[in-house]
């Protein structure tokens, strides 16, 4: 796998900031969910599973790269989805219909419902509807997700002061904290609202070199603003990459912001992990022209 880092220009002669190019790994399994799902797919077939079952929402990225790793892995897929709704929208939805194509079988419950993805009778229920499966969790997020983004970072990358991460379920993130060097200080920076991260962090990660900064949500998971949009989009402009505006965009608008207000301390390296998702700006982009507002400038997805 090649690994590719870029230098990002920055008015600041004090610092200097890249990015990891996580996004670029694989088209569909991009980012954090090729991490996740690597040793998570040789584990079922350890187990002889031939089929894969996880959760997740309308635009989720890992409901898509658990059906795209499932059919070029040869296992059967179902996502359990969130919101019954949703049922009648499938052709509407870039993400559902492209996993779909994929060969995921959906199964669609209230918000209710799904709220229980965790509770055994619900699970029970499960396996007696669909026969045996490898349960992958909501985000993808367990020990074995979290040894593969434990290989996001390598031996070429002591020389960062600084890991910059943006965080869902906090796996990718507890992967980084625990293969980061010594001397290094890993910030988080959260895309939804809320404390309780900090506790599944806690749960993974094998060392106190990090930090959660949580001004950057912008309202909480799957929201976003117009300065938001303008931002993603002059950064791709200036450049050319692109960011997802649920978690890469707010972390980078998150460093951009920081940097600013001086917290990086003179003579820092900062290494920002792009971890994909943006198959998701399709979507983003469908509400947003439903709102006539301003849509995300990117390449094809």
């Amino acid at each position: 796998m090649k690994i590719i880092t870029q230098k990002i220009s920055l008015n600041n002669p004090d610092l200097e900031l890249y990015i990891r190019r996580e996004d670029l790994i694989h088209p569909l399994i991009s980012g954090n969910k090729f991490r996740k799902l690597k040793y998570n797919l040789i584990q079922a077939k350890t187990e002889n599973q031939s089929t894969l079952l996880t959760f997740g929402g309308a635009f989720s990225n890992h409901i898509l790269a658990v059906a795209s790793a499932g059919f070029e892995n040869n296992f059967k897929t179902i996502g359990v989805i969130r919101g019954e709704e949703l049922i009648y929208k499938i052709e509407e939805n870039q993400t559902l219909k492209k996993a779909q194509e994929l060969g995921m079988q959906f199964k669609f419950v209230t918000r209710e419902e799904y709220r229980n993805k965790t509770n055994k009778a619900f699970l029970i229920n499960l396996q007696n509807e669909f026969g045996s499966f490898y349960l992958l969790p909501e985000g993808g997020t367990n020990n074995l997700a979290i040894k593969g983004c434990e290989e996001i970072l390598t031996n070429e990358d002591t020389s960062f002061t600084h890991i910059c991460c943006s965080i869902g379920t906090g796996g990718t993130i507890s992967g980084i904290i625990n293969s980061s060097f010594d001397g290094q200080q890993i910030v988080g920076f959260p895309s939804l609202k809320g404390d309780f991260i900090s506790n599944e962090i806690s749960n993974f990660a094998n060392k106190s070199n990090w930090n959660i900064i949580s001004d950057y949500h912008f309202g909480g998971y799957g929201k976003i603003t117009e300065d938001l949009i303008r931002f993603i989009n002059e950064f791709y402009t200036t450049h050319k990459i692109p960011l997802d505006p649920i978690y890469t965009g707010k972390m980078m608008f998150g460093i951009d912001d920081l940097i600013q207000n001086n917290y990086f301390p003179k003579g820092s390296k900062i290494l920002a992990i792009h971890t994909g998702g943006l198959q998701g700006i399709n979507g983003m982009n469908t509400l947003l022209e439903k709102q006539k507002k301003e849509t995300i400038i990117t390449d094809e997805i």
